[in-house]
């Protein structure tokens, strides 16, 4: 039996450290990525992301008129603009959305589907959404259409998000098409 050559069986095994060594340090960086993020994972045994689902087949809305509050808005402040005939929207339930989101401060549209035939949907106070959709829409019926004042303690707080100034006071005008089962 031949023996490896000396050096063969170092680069062999310096390789393999470089191996181990970039693999760990990407390992790392995704994981300090996503808590940054705070894209982490709460429980592995959820499967409402599968299941809750939206359509790209979905009716197409005209955008709403621009509403903008008058005053500083303190409290999460919910209007139901046409009450819903289906059943009301409770915590754990997937809802799919039609939603059109501007900046109270100056009525600038950041994010709609209104205009577009994909829906949104997520389910009712998992977090997957801000905390002003997921104590805004409890109660919503299917069919309805609301809006949401939404202030910053509710929405992205001192964090800028996109085209959205940190501290940014949120009205969304929203519609409640379906309660996925």
């Amino acid at each position: 039996m031949a023996k490896t050559p000396m050096r063969h069986r170092i680069f062999a095994g310096l390789g393999a450290v470089l191996f181990l060594v970039t693999a760990s340090a990407l390992t790392i960086a995704v994981i300090v990525d996503m808590v940054r993020q705070g894209n982490t994972p709460t429980d592995t045994t959820d499967t409402t992301a599968t299941t809750c689902q939206a359509g790209t087949n979905e009716e197409t809305l005209p955008a709403p008129e621009v509403y903008k509050p008058s005053g500083e808005v303190t409290e999460l402040q919910t209007t139901d603009l046409t009450e819903g005939t289906g059943a009301a929207a409770k915590n754990g339930d997937c809802l799919v959305m039609k939603y059109y989101g501007t900046l109270a401060s100056d009525g600038t549209m950041f994010d709609e589907n209104f205009t577009k035939p994909d829906a949104f949907a997520f389910t009712l106070g998992s977090g997957q959404v801000i905390k002003g959709w997921d104590q805004g829409l409890v109660g919503m019926k299917e069919g309805g259409e609301r809006r949401l004042v939404i202030p910053p303690a509710y929405g992205y707080g001192d964090q800028a998000q996109g085209s959205i100034p940190a501290n940014s006071t949120l009205v969304f005008d929203v519609k409640l098409l379906r309660i996925q089962k």
